[in-house]
């Protein structure tokens, strides 16, 4: 049987565990799927979820919790934009906010017209905002995000610290990221992911980001794989992927390999042949 027709075994040390999903539904979509050209809207800048769009991040936090999901997540990633962190914090982040509580709120009351009452960041895993799993860069302001001074006072539990810039730095009015250069920053983004500790980590992203990323990504894939990994995501829809560590850039050490016969010595398989030893 030809390899590429088998299996794949690999060394779980090698491999993390990757959960993708796409923002529930933006003010942006609504006018999107009306008129495409409402992207271009200025009142759309930094677009906030709807309230369907908070149903469908109240029925994933559903879903995560059921599954246990919510207790395997060592790290949750998020875009730095209104609509993927108010995702992130309403399926990952703690019950509500009181005033009082030993901790600070993932996200305050309100905060991106979302009529919410504050979140807590008590026993959820961390936010961290990483700006390379942005929505596609330019144009739409939409996809433009407010400065980070504005962004923690609304999540004051989310991690900042990896982003550079006050403001956005990236985004630009009359230039649109060609679409090699978004799918060129996803695999820098997933190859990132691998210096990261955590085994298991949720990334809440954009639909353009994710469908250019694991089309490049599915290249090197069955037909079959591809289209699955690379089929556009709905508002809210999350997919687990296992990354695979193939070009052994990876240095961890299994923990829970075992080294088998102690002491050491010979412990011969009863097929082995004498004549064939080198």
């Amino acid at each position: 049987m030809d390899a590429a027709s088998c299996p794949s075994l690999l060394p779980s040390h090698r491999c993390k565990t990757v959960h993708l999903i796409r923002h529930a539904q933006g003010i942006h979509n609504v006018q999107g799927e009306k008129d495409h050209k409402a992207y271009m809207l200025p009142e759309l800048f930094d677009a906030h979820l709807t309230p369907l769009g908070w149903q469908q991040v109240d029925n994933l936090r559903k879903h995560v919790h059921s599954c246990g999901l919510s207790k395997k997540v060592d790290l949750v990633i998020t875009s730095p934009l209104l609509r993927t962190m108010q995702t992130a914090v309403g399926a990952f982040g703690g019950e509500s906010y009181c005033d009082g509580m030993d901790s600070i709120p993932l996200m305050t009351a309100n905060a991106g017209n979302s009529s919410r009452s504050a979140i807590s960041s008590l026993n959820c895993p961390p936010f961290l905002a990483v700006e390379e799993c942005r929505e596609h860069l330019g144009v739409h302001p939409c996809d433009k995000r407010r400065s980070i001074s504005e962004y923690k006072k609304l999540f004051p539990a989310i991690d900042f610290s990896l982003i550079e810039n006050d403001e956005d730095v990236l985004w630009e009015a009359d230039v649109r990221e060609p679409i090699p250069d978004v799918a060129a920053r996803g695999i820098k983004f997933i190859d990132w992911l691998w210096t990261r500790k955590e085994k298991e980590i949720a990334v809440v992203t954009h639909s353009g980001f994710l469908h250019h990323t694991l089309s490049k990504i599915g290249n090197d894939t069955h037909p079959v794989i591809k289209e699955e990994i690379s089929k556009h995501f709905a508002n809210c829809e999350l997919r687990s992927m296992v990354l695979v560590d193939r070009r052994s850039v990876g240095s961890e050490i299994s923990t829970t390999n075992y080294p088998g016969k102690i002491p050491p010595g010979k412990d011969l398989p009863s097929d082995w042949d004498e004549e064939e030893e080198p």
